[in-house]
Formats: structure tokens, C-alpha cells, sequence
């Protein structure tokens, strides 16, 4: 099933940081696949809980898009650990905010630690666009938009730009 996806740069649940996951149960690991089917729906690559109405530490990021070790990786309690001191400025836009793109500056490398649905800790190393989109989302879980770091913005934009 997809989901409703909450949109506007006012809107309370995209402007409140979200709680960490306690527990991991059928329910969560629904919402999150919903959350995939929802990502896809709407041509993202990535989705955080506040998106879709819940606010909760739980993000879905498409890493490696369009290449052949594509994975779509659900991040429970995700963390920057450690960012790079160079920073690249690119393109991005959101699904919560249609139509609107602006330039942001974002660590160029990161590490993140997440749990996976095992209750299994994972930490890794990201760099580029995979990197990119995991500090976007993890930004919504602080109730952090990009429109709040970019320069540039650009609104009702018919470019093709991918949706973080």
C-alpha cells in the first residue's frame, strides 16, 4: 500500500524531531515496506517516516540508484557518526516539498549507524549521492527541510531532478 505523503514548509510533522524506535515489531516493518512502495510511487529515493505522517527515526534510501548493486535500505535510529570536512554543493528536491529544488552544500562523505529489523547495528561508510540522500533524511528526522540549507530555490520547477 502507499501512503499519503505530508507536504508544505509549514506543515507540524515535518517540522517536529521524531522519537527513536523502541521496538521492532510486524507493524514497523509493514510501515516501512509501505514506505518503500511509497518511495517508488512517487520516482524518490527517499523516504523519511515524518513523510508519511509518523514521527518516528525511520528512514528508506535508495542506495546506489540505477546501478546493478541497487539496494533499498531501511535505516531504524540512523546517525551521522562522522562527516567529511569537504562538502559538495548539489542539486536537490524533496517529496514533501513538489516542484521546489535548490542547491545544498552537504558532507561529501559520511558514516551512519543504523539498526536494520534484526535488531542488528550496522555502521557505514557513505560517499557522493548515497551520502547525499542519507543526511537529507536524516535532516527530516530532525525536523530539518532542505528549503532551510539551500541556496537557489527554485519553485514549480519541471526539471528532472530526482527527489530525495
Amino acid at each position: 500500500m502507499t501512503l499519503h505523503v505530508e507536504t508544505g514548509t509549514d506543515n507540524k510533522i515535518l517540522r517536529t524531531v521524531s522519537a527513536p524506535v523502541e521496538k521492532i515489531t510486524g507493524e514497523l516493518r509493514m510501515f516501512a515496506l509501505d514506505m518503500v512502495r511509497t518511495m517508488l510511487a512517487e520516482k524518490g529515493v527517499g523516504l523519511a517516516a515524518p513523510q508519511v505522517g509518523r514521527n518516528i527515526r525511520l528512514i528508506v534510501c535508495t542506495l546506489n540508484p540505477g546501478e546493478k548493486d541497487e539496494a533499498y535500505v531501511p535505516m531504524l535510529n540512523p546517525a551521522i557518526l562522522e562527516k567529511s570536512d569537504k562538502a559538495v554543493l548539489g542539486e536537490e528536491g524533496c517529496l514533501s516539498l513538489p516542484k521546489t529544488w535548490g542547491q545544498v552544500k552537504r558532507a561529501k562523505e559520511i558514516t551512519v549507524s543504523f539498526t536494520d529489523f534484526n535488531g542488528k547495528t550496522h555502521t557505514i561508510e557513505l560517499e557522493d549521492f548515497n551520502a547525499r540522500v542519507v543526511q537529507h533524511e536524516i535532516d527530516h528526522l530532525d525536523g530539518i527541510l532542505f528549503i532551510d540549507k539551500a541556496k537557489n530555490i527554485k519553485e514549480n520547477n519541471t526539471e528532472n531532478v530526482t527527489n530525495i
